[in-house]
């Protein structure tokens, strides 16, 4: 109770002078005051992040929209943008299926363009995959080894400031920090295993969108390819993750299977 009073002051604090730089930071302090940490530090990997009452100006904005780190906003400063998990990157992501450079932006002129810098899960740009550079227009999607999703927003657009973790909402709900699947006030436990998380994770953020077999693959084995899961395989994962969430819900089934297509979460309204 300690820790949570400490870590309730911190945020009130930081977040009213606004020296907390993304929700990103939030959750790694959180993670040190839970855990009975005494000493943390606030990381700022992500220099052009900017917070709820900061403003982009007139540059362009990248915003997460899917994955570990969604909500985050980072300006695009200079005319150069490496996108990766490396400690060089303008846009760092925390997660192993991105490779250490993974995309590059840049500018020439007044246009912005992007490119794939030989990622192993590659880069997709509006769900085509990116085999050579291309321009950026306002509300692109960007698509990063099929786990993190980002949108492209010009600097005469209005970008959104609200925050919401997950669009869809209904009984079944992730805390993502944590990994943990709530349906209703009930926890699933145990805690399902990595790659029936992944699953469920890929399925929660299409929002009642059919999820291809393809792109279950790419979020749940990124190191394999495609060819290399069988069609078996994927059933399998699909049935004991059904089983797990009936285990606390029994009267429905989340989890759809759409023949031809691949499969979807349905995701009923609380109560």
């Amino acid at each position: 109770m300690q820790n949570r009073a400490l870590w309730e002051e911190l945020v009130s604090g930081l977040w009213r002078e606004s020296d907390l730089r993304s929700l990103v930071d939030l959750y790694e302090i959180r993670r040190g005051f839970y855990a009975g940490s005494t000493t943390f530090s606030v990381p700022l990997k992500n220099e052009g992040v900017f917070s709820m009452a900061e403003s982009a100006g007139n540059k362009p904005i990248l915003t997460v929209e899917e994955g570990e780190h969604v909500g985050l906003r980072v300006v695009i400063e200079g005319d150069n943008f490496l996108i990766g998990r490396g400690e060089e990157c303008q846009l760092v992501l925390n997660d192993r299926a991105v490779s250490r450079q993974h995309a590059r932006i840049w500018r020439e002129g007044d246009t912005y363009y992007i490119e794939d810098l030989h990622s192993k899960n590659g880069t997709w740009l509006n769900d085509e995959l990116l085999e050579a550079p291309r321009p950026l227009t306002d509300g692109d999607r960007i698509q990063l080894a099929m786990t993190v999703r980002i949108v492209f927003t010009e600097s005469d657009a209005t970008v959104e400031l609200s925050f919401e973790p997950g669009r869809l909402k209904g009984r079944l709900t992730l805390d993502r920090d944590a990994r943990r699947v709530f349906i209703g006030q009930q926890e699933v436990v145990p805690p399902l295993s990595p790659p029936q998380y992944r699953l469920l994770q890929l399925l929660f953020d299409a929002g009642g969108a059919v999820c291809t077999r393809e792109e279950v693959v790419r979020a749940v084995w990124p190191e394999a390819a495609i060819e290399g899961v069988s069609e078996q395989a994927i059933d399998a994962l699909v049935r004991r993750l059904r089983d797990r969430l009936a285990e606390v819900d029994p009267d429905h089934q989340y989890v759809v299977t759409v023949r031809g297509h691949g499969f979807r979460l349905d995701n009923p309204g609380p109560g």
